[in-house]
C-alpha cells in the first residue's frame, strides 16, 4: 500500500525552528504520558473526604474512579484504530483535549453526576501512551526508537509516582479544586506543546472506521470490567454480577464473530491470533495485573495504624513520598530496559521484568514491617515493571505491520488494564477475607497483605514464563532468532512485513 509522503514544515517555518521541534517531540510526548497518570492518580487523596465534599455516597464517589477505568479501556483501542486511520496526531491532541475538558469541568463543579462524567472524559487519556509509541516508530530512525519507547513507557509509573504526594500537598494546603485547576493548566500547555511540536505522521491505513465493532466492543468491555470493579461491592454471586459477566461474554463472543467477518475491522484478531502479538498481550494481562498490587496494597499497608502491630500510621502525603523513589527507578532504569532489548531482544527483558517484579514481592514477605524494607520492595517491584513495561510496546512494533501500530499497542494497553481491574478486585477479595478488629473497624491483616504479595508474585513469575513462550523473530531463511539485537536493516524489514 502507498503511504502519503512525509508532511512538511509550515509555510515560512526556518530551518532552525524544524530542528527545535525535532529535539522537543520525544520529551514532549513523554511529558504527555506523565501528565497523563498524574490526571488518573490524583483524585486518590481526594476519596475519603468526596462524599462530604460533594454530599454524596461513597459508593458514588467511587464511580469517579470506575468510570475513568471503563472508559479508558474502551476507548483506547477505539482512539489507536482513529489514529491508524485518520492521524496519530490529530488523535492524540483530541485525547488530550477531552482529558483537559474534564479537568476544568472538574475545577468548576462540586455536584457528583458532573464529576463522574468528567472524570469519564479523562479516560480517554490511556490512549496517550500508544499513540505516542506508534508515533515515535513512525519519525525516528531504528537507532533511537528502542531508547524513546522505553521512556515512553515507563512514564506511566513516573506520573503515577508524582501524582500521589502532589495531590496530597495541594488538598491538604489548598481547596480541592485548586489540584484540577492546576491540572487544566498543565492539560493546556501540553496540547499546545503536542500540536507545536509533534509532527502528524504519514503512516496511515485508509478505510471505513468499524462504527458496530466499537460500539460492541465498548458494551462488552463495559459489561466485563464492571462487574470485575463492583464485584466486592455487590457480591460476586449476584445476580447482577453474573448477568454483566454473562453479557460480556455474549457481546464479546458475538464481536469476535463480526471481526472476523468485517472487511475492515476494528481489530484485526487474525494478527492478535498470532503467537507473537497474541502471547505478547497474555504478558501484558499478567504483568498489569503483578504491577497493580504493590502500589495498591503498600499504600494501604503503610497508613494503618500503629495499633494493628505492622502499621506506620503514615499520612497520604508520606505514602506518596514512599512510591516516588519506585517512580524515579523506572524514568531511570528504561535506557537499561532499551539496551537489554536490543542485545538480547524484548521477549528477554520482558521475562527478566517479570522475574524481577516476583523478587520484589519476595522482599515484601521477607518484611512488610520496616519502612525502609517497604520501600526497597515497592523499588525492585517499580524496576522488574520498568523492564517489563518497556519491553511490551517494543514486541508489538516488531511484530504488527507500521500502518497498525497503533491500533495493536492500543489492545496491548486494554490488556494490561485489564489485569490492572482484576488486580484490584483479587486484592480486595483476599483483603476483606482476612481482617481483624482494631478499634472497633475491621483492618486487614498482616497475613493478609503477605498473601496479597505472594499472589501477585506467582502472577508475575506466570508472566515471565509466558513471555519466554513468545516466538523469536524470524531470519530471512524462515528459521527463528532467539536473540533480539536491533539492526536497522532488520527493523526495516519487519516494517515492510
Amino acid at each position: 500500500m502507498d503511504q502519503p509522503a512525509p508532511i512538511s514544515s509550515p509555510p515560512g517555518a526556518s530551518a532552525g525552528a524544524t530542528r527545535v521541534r525535532d529535539r522537543l517531540t520525544i520529551p514532549v510526548l513523554a511529558a504527555g504520558g506523565i501528565l497523563m497518570a498524574v490526571m488518573q492518580t490524583v483524585v486518590v487523596p481526594l476519596l475519603p473526604d468526596l462524599p462530604r465534599l460533594t454530599g454524596s455516597s461513597a459508593g458514588a464517589v467511587s464511580w469517579m474512579v470506575t468510570a475513568t477505568l471503563l472508559s479508558g479501556a474502551v476507548l483506547t483501542p477505539v482512539l489507536g484504530r482513529a489514529g491508524d486511520m485518520y492521524g496519530k496526531r490529530r488523535v492524540l491532541t483530541a485525547a488530550l483535549s477531552l482529558m483537559t475538558v474534564g479537568s476544568v469541568m472538574c475545577a468548576l463543579s462540586s455536584d457528583i453526576g458532573v464529576l463522574i462524567a468528567a472524570r469519564a472524559l479523562q479516560g480517554a487519556a490511556a490512549s496517550v501512551v500508544p499513540l505516542s509509541i506508534s508515533i515515535l516508530r513512525d519519525e525516528l530512525p531504528p537507532a533511537r526508537r528502542g531508547s524513546a519507547v522505553a521512556l515512553m513507557s515507563s512514564t506511566v509509573g513516573v506520573g503515577a509516582a508524582l501524582g500521589l504526594p502532589l495531590a496530597a500537598v495541594v488538598v491538604q494546603y489548598a481547596d480541592w479544586h485548586t489540584m484540577f485547576w492546576l491540572t487544566s493548566l498543565l492539560g493546556a500547555l501540553g496540547v499546545t506543546a503536542v500540536w507545536w511540536a509533534v509532527k502528524e505522521s504519514p503512516v496511515r491505513e485508509p478505510g471505513r472506521f468499524d462504527v458496530l465493532g466499537a460500539l460492541m466492543l465498548a458494551v462488552g468491555l463495559t459489561c466485563l470490567l464492571l462487574g470485575v470493579s463492583q464485584g466486592g461491592q455487590w457480591g460476586w454471586g449476584s445476580l447482577r454480577v453474573l448477568g454483566l459477566f454473562l453479557g460480556a461474554a455474549v457481546v464479546l463472543a458475538l464481536w469476535w464473530l463480526q471481526q472476523l467477518h468485517t472487511a475492515q475491522p476494528l481489530v484485526d484478531l487474525r494478527l492478535v491470533t498470532r503467537p507473537r502479538v497474541g502471547l505478547s498481550h497474555v504478558a501484558a494481562l499478567l504483568t498489569g495485573f503483578a504491577f497493580y498490587a504493590n502500589s495498591l496494597v503498600t499504600a494501604q499497608l503503610v497508613q494503618a495504624p500503629e495499633a494493628t502491630g505492622y502499621g506506620l500510621g503514615l499520612s497520604i502525603v508520606a505514602t506518596g513520598l514512599c512510591l516516588l523513589p519506585g517512580g524515579v527507578t523506572m524514568l531511570l532504569f528504561s535506557p537499561l530496559s532499551a539496551r537489554i532489548s536490543e542485545k538480547r531482544g524484548p521477549r528477554i527483558t520482558l521475562a527478566l521484568g517479570a522475574a524481577v517484579i516476583a523478587c520484589g514481592y519476595a522482599v515484601r514477605i521477607a518484611d512488610s514491617r520496616d519502612l525502609w524494607m517497604i520501600i526497597l520492595g515497592a523499588t525492585v517491584v517499580a524496576t522488574g515493571t520498568t523492564l517489563a513495561y518497556s519491553a511490551l510496546p517494543t514486541l508489538i512494533l516488531r511484530a504488527v505491520p507500521a500502518a497498525q501500530t497503533a491500533s495493536a499497542n492500543g489492545v496491548n494497553v486494554l490488556m494490561r488494564t485489564i489485569g490492572q481491574a482484576t488486580s484490584s478486585a483479587a486484592v480486595a477479595a483476599v483483603l476483606v477475607h482476612h481482617t481483624s478488629l482494631v478499634g472497633g473497624a475491621p483492618i486487614p491483616t498482616l497475613h493478609g497483605y503477605l498473601l496479597a504479595f505472594a499472589m501477585a508474585g506467582a502472577i508475575a513469575l506466570a508472566a515471565s514464563a509466558a513471555a519466554l513462550t513468545i516466538p523469536g523473530e524470524s531470519r530471512p531463511d524462515g528459521t527463528r532468532r532467539a536473540r533480539g539485537g536491533t539492526r536497522g536493516a532488520r527493523d526495516e524489514a519487519m516494517e515492510g512485513a
